[in-house]
Formats: structure tokens, sequence, C-alpha cells
């Protein structure tokens, strides 16, 4: 750990508001309806910005759909951290589509509301069948969102929950905005369904502040190459491939930081930096994030150190980046 660091460090875990974590997680925000994140986000800049550094402007409402940005300073670098979940969809019958890429398992508990008021009720899924069914107690109205029952547990090494994808990443970006001087702090909706909201939000931050430089705060996957307790990882190539440039740079800096950290690179994946790519602004991006174990489940798994190292690993980069 570098002396700036050591002198600034308040990253213990402990130290952590693991309890706005935890209500992050119980938020039912399935992409397209972003809309309860969104107010949750908003409601606690406004309750808390006024203990932090910097006073941020705050950019939503038309021509941002579901989306908030906040402006700090004279911002260089934007980290985009989206809102959205995955979930599934009430079809006809008992029949149930995925929002985005849930993982399906018979019996998982999933939770929503329609017109008849909030239930619960589980996957109906056999091995011989391509369809997704549900069963309940009752029938569920037509086009309505199911998502994940929530489960937050911790123990002194790991969080385990739903939607830790990305709410980790939200909550990162929270943390960060609580000492960032010179910044823009995007939360996106869309990302785990297509996306579609990072290119007007692109635009914003090249053609109003003249940002050319994004990391993205999201949750990646623990592999053969990267494990939990080493770090965060600094992705070089998922399904998109950032500029080596602008990653070499990034790369650079960690080493200096001395904060842990990993080197990842996958054949498959993707993020809010993809929109980036395919956008016309030229906008260079690299995705940074702790790894987690049973992606897309109920019981998401992500260790506490490469959390710690994940929020310092922002709060420095943004900086000096």
């Amino acid at each position: 750990m570098t002396k700036q660091l050591e002198t600034n460090h308040i990253l213990n875990w402990q130290k952590l508001d693991w309890q706005l974590l935890k209500q992050l997680c119980y938020i039912q925000a399935p992409s397209g309806d972003e809309g309860p994140m969104k107010q949750f986000i908003l409601d606690y800049v406004e309750q808390h910005k006024h203990q932090w550094k910097v006073q941020p402007k705050i950019v939503h409402g038309e021509g941002f759909q579901d989306s908030i940005m906040l402006v700090f300073g004279e911002p260089r670098t934007a980290m985009f951290a989206h809102m959205d979940n995955i979930g599934f969809m009430t079809k006809y019958g008992t029949e149930i589509v995925k929002v985005g890429g849930p993982v399906a398992k018979h019996n998982y508990a999933l939770v929503g509301e329609d017109e008849k008021g909030k239930f619960e009720c589980e996957i109906d899924r056999h091995e011989e069948s391509k369809h997704i069914h549900y069963k309940s107690c009752r029938k569920i109205k037509r086009g309505t969102y199911l998502n994940y029952k929530v489960d937050f547990r911790q123990s002194d090494e790991f969080v385990q929950s739903a939607y830790l994808d990305n709410r980790l990443g939200c909550w990162n970006a929270l943390q960060v905005a609580k000492t960032l001087e010179n910044g823009i702090i995007a939360f996106s909706t869309f990302e785990e369904h297509a996306g579609g909201a990072v290119g007007f939000m692109g635009r914003y931050i090249y053609e109003q502040h003249n940002v050319t430089q994004a990391l993205i705060s999201d949750i990646t996957w623990v592999t053969d190459g990267v494990k939990h307790g080493k770090g965060v990882a600094i992705s070089l190539k998922d399904r998109g491939v950032p500029r080596r440039s602008y990653v070499n740079k990034i790369v650079e800096l960690a080493k200096e930081s001395g904060i842990d950290y990993q080197i990842e690179i996958e054949n498959s994946g993707g993020s809010d930096g993809l929109e980036l790519q395919a956008s016309p602004y030229p906008i260079d991006w690299c995705f940074i994030g702790a790894a987690e174990d049973n992606v897309h489940t109920p019981d998401e798994k992500v260790h506490k150190h490469d959390i710690v190292c994940m929020i310092e690993m922002y709060q420095y980069l943004m900086e000096k980046l």
C-alpha cells in the first residue's frame, strides 16, 4: 500500500456500509424497470451529498430515461455502473421468459408484484423441457416481472446474495462519490438485456464535458485465471477489446497504487464498455471489477478483500487519470 493510500485508508471492510449494499440488493429493478433503483439512488444522493467532498450536479429526467449522472468539479473520467438486474417475465399460462441471462433452476424462489399485490413463486423446470414455468398458489398477470428472492448474508471473508451484479458496482460508485473531486458517475440502464442507454450518456459526457475516458464499475466472474481474494480484476479483453494504450496506462497506475489487482482476459462477456465502443464518440473504456462465483444465480459470492480493492482502485484511478 502506498503512503498516500495508508494515510487516507478508510476501507477496513468492517467500517464499510454493508447495510447500504444489502438495501440495494433487495431493490427489484430488472432491465426495463429500473425506476425503483433510480429513485433510491436519487434519494440517497440528496440525503448524503452534503457530507461529500464536492457537491455534484445531478443530471436526470427528460432525455435520459431512468439513467442518472453525477457530475463533480471539472471531470476528466467517467465511471459507469448499471442499475438493472437480470430476471424473468410471465408469458402465457404459467410460462416465463428470461430478462437477461439468469440461471433458471428448478425450485429457485422468485418474487414480484402485480395488480393483486406482492407474491412469491418458484421456478418449475424439468430437464427434458426447454420451457420455464412458475408454480404459485395463484395466477400471475401476463407481463409481470419476476426477480430472485434475495437472501443477503456475509461472513468474515465473503458477501453472498442475489444481484451483487451489479448492486456492488453501484455501491462502489456511491463510495467513490464521497471523496470524488473531479469526475462523472453514470448510473446506466438496460445493460443486462441488450443495452441502449450508454449511447446517449456517452454523447452527454463527450459533448458537454469533453470526457473521453471511462471505467466500467461492474462485476466479473471467478475463473482459472481470476481468483477470490487476490484483488480487483482489470480486464484486457472480454467480448470487447478496449484500446491497449489506455489499458496500459491503467495497469501502470494500478502498479503504482500498491492495490491488489488481477489481469483478466476472456473470450466472452460484456458490459457498458461495449456500448461505448460501438458509439460514435471516441471514449476509451476499461472494465474493472471484483470477481464472483455463482454468476447470475441467487447465490452470487464475492470476497470482501476484492471489494475493498475495487473501491480503492476506483478512488485512485478517478484521481490520477
